[in-house]
């Protein structure tokens, strides 16, 4: 830091941060962050994400995290849930999958197939 208005942009950048990560909105991403998640690549599968999110302004997608889920050999996993659609997972998900996926599915509607481990009914 150098000056008071690089502390203020380094603080908005961390309220927006902050915002993408909690709240009610209409697209949820959730990340696998358990240690065998995190020892496959999560951390950057989750910073993907976020830059992703931030540099497409997408203000209605909240980003969580959770611990293991048992599927340790996909991991990293990522979950999207979209209002009326399936809570797809999808596995093996690395930093390009991450962008792709905020691209394809979360922007345009279009589930990976190949990528997807899961899918539930949505609500």
């Amino acid at each position: 830091m150098k000056s008071l208005k690089d502390l203020e942009a380094l603080r908005l950048k961390a309220q927006e941060q902050t915002r993408l990560r909690a709240g009610s909105q209409s697209v949820k991403i959730t990340i696998g962050m358990g240690t065998c998640g995190i020892a496959a690549g999560a951390r950057q599968t989750l910073g993907a994400i976020m830059e992703e999110l931030a540099m497409r302004n997408l203000g209605e997608v909240v980003v969580t995290q959770t611990g293991c889920i048992g599927l340790c050999d996909q991991e990293p996993l990522v979950e999207v849930e979209k209002a009326g659609s399936p809570k797809v997972t999808y596995g093996r998900v690395d930093s390009e999958r991450a962008r792709q996926i905020v691209a394809r599915h979360v922007v345009n509607d279009q589930i990976i197939g190949e990528w997807v481990i899961a899918r539930q009914a949505g609500s």
